[in-house]
C-alpha cells in the first residue's frame, strides 16, 4: 500500500481525530440514495460529491498539519463501494448493461471493490425471487464468475442500514491502515 499513513506511527488519540475526520465521497451519477445521505446526516457524516471513475461511494482524509496530512488523502483508487438497490437493478446490468458494468469493475480490479446490494440475498437469486427475466443460473454463475475474476466483495444489506454499513466500511478500512 502506497499510503503516506504507513510512515506515521499515530497516537490513539491522533488515530480518534483522523477516524472522526473521514469525508465519504459519493458518485454524482448515484441516484435514489436519500436514505443513505439522511444516514449520513444523522451520524454527522461530511459528504463530498465527485466524479468517480468506478464506485458509487469511497472516502477521503482532509489534510491535517497538526498530524503530518498536508493535503487531502483521497482512498478512491483504493476502496470503493459500488451499489445496486435491488436484484432486479442489478440484472439489469448483468444482462443488459453487462460490458458497461464489467468495465467498471475491470477500472477497479486493482482496489478494494465491494458490490453492495441492497433487497434481496443468495438465497432470492438461487430461487428466481426477483421481478426480472434473467435466468437463475446465469444470474448465479455471473455473480460468482465476478467474484472469482475481479476479487469482487459482494455484500447484501438491508436498505435501513447501508449508510452505516458504507461509513463503517471505510471507518475500519483507515483505522487499520493508522494503527498496522
Amino acid at each position: 500500500m502506497n499510503n503516506i499513513l504507513c510512515y506515521y506511527k499515530y497516537t490513539e488519540k491522533e488515530i480518534k481525530e483522523l477516524l472522526k475526520s473521514i469525508v465519504v465521497v459519493v458518485d454524482r451519477r448515484e441516484q435514489e440514495n436519500l436514505h443513505i445521505m439522511q444516514s449520513f446526516h444523522k451520524m454527522k457524516v461530511e459528504t463530498f460529491n465527485k466524479s468517480l471513475s468506478f464506485g458509487d461511494y469511497s472516502f477521503y482524509l482532509p489534510a491535517n498539519l497538526d498530524l503530518g496530512i498536508i493535503r487531502d488523502l483521497w482512498f478512491h483508487n483504493e476502496i470503493v463501494i459500488e451499489r445496486k438497490n435491488s436484484l432486479e437493478e442489478l440484472s439489469t446490468n448483468l444482462a443488459k448493461n453487462r460490458t458497461s458494468f464489467e468495465n467498471e469493475l475491470i477500472r477497479g480490479k486493482k482496489c478494494k471493490f465491494i458490490l453492495l446490494i441492497e433487497k434481496g440475498n443468495y438465497n432470492d437469486v438461487i430461487k428466481g425471487n426477483y421481478d426480472t427475466r434473467f435466468g437463475k443460473e446465469a444470474y448465479w454463475s455471473s455473480l460468482m464468475t465476478f467474484q472469482a475474476r475481479y476479487n469482487v466483495n459482494i455484500q447484501f444489506i438491508e436498505k435501513e442500514i447501508a449508510g452505516k454499513y458504507i461509513y463503517s466500511t471505510f471507518y475500519y478500512h483507515l483505522r487499520e491502515l493508522l494503527i498496522n
